[in-house]
C-alpha cells in the first residue's frame, strides 16, 4: 500500500511538472499572434480602467482598441501625494509629449489639477506630477515588458503600444481615470 502511494504521489507531480512545462513555453516560446493592422486617424477619448489593467481608445464614442496596462506600485485608489505609488483618478488631459523620455515615449496628462493641489496642500505634502502614459524603460535590460504594476503612478504599455498612442493622439485629447 505505501508503495502504491509514493508510485501515486510521483505521478501526480509528474503530470503537475509537465503541466507548468506547458505553460511556461505558451508563455515565452509560442508564437505571437500577428499583431492587429494599425490604427489610422486620431483618437479624441482614453478610458483607464485600474481595477481591468486596461486602456481604451475612442473616436467619436465608438471603442477602437484596447491595451493592457501596468500601474503605480499601490495601484489601489486615487493619487494624493508625491511617493504614494498611486494613479491619479479623475478626468484630464494630454497636454504633452516627450520623445527623450526614459520610458521610450511619453504622452503626459494634466496631473496634478488644482482640487488635487489644494488637498495636498492642506494635507501639508506634495500632490507629485509629471503623471504619463508611456513605454517601457529605455534600460530593462533585455525584458519585452514589466508585467506586474511598477510605475510611481504612471500608466505604462508596451512599446509598440506606446508607438502606436503617440502616432493617434493628439494633443488636448480627454483621458478618463476609473478605480
Amino acid at each position: 500500500m505505501k508503495r502504491f502511494l509514493r508510485n501515486l504521489v510521483l505521478a501526480i507531480f509528474a503530470v503537475l511538472a509537465i503541466f507548468a512545462g506547458v505553460i511556461y513555453w505558451q508563455q515565452h516560446f509560442a508564437p505571437a499572434p500577428p499583431p492587429p493592422e494599425p490604427l489610422t486617424g486620431q483618437i479624441d477619448h482614453i478610458l483607464i480602467e485600474k481595477s481591468e489593467r486596461r486602456l481604451t481608445v475612442f473616436r467619436q464614442g465608438e471603442a477602437l482598441r484596447n491595451y493592457q496596462i501596468s500601474l503605480g506600485f499601490e495601484p489601489v485608489g486615487d493619487k494624493f501625494q508625491e511617493g504614494d505609488g498611486k494613479t491619479p483618478e479623475g478626468l484630464f488631459t494630454i497636454n504633452r509629449r516627450n520623445p527623450q523620455s526614459a520610458y521610450h515615449l511619453s504622452l503626459g496628462i494634466d496631473y496634478p489639477q488644482a482640487d488635487d493641489r489644494a488637498r495636498a496642500r492642506e494635507a501639508g505634502v506634495s500632490p507629485g506630477g509629471d503623471i504619463f502614459i508611456h513605454g517601457q524603460p529605455n534600460d530593462r535590460f533585455g525584458m519585452t515588458a514589466i508585467p506586474w504594476d511598477w510605475t510611481a503612478g504612471c500608466i505604462a504599455v508596451s512599446d509598440p503600444v506606446i508607438q502606436e498612442l503617440w502616432r493617434i493622439t493628439p494633443d488636448g485629447v480627454t483621458v478618463e481615470i476609473r478605480p
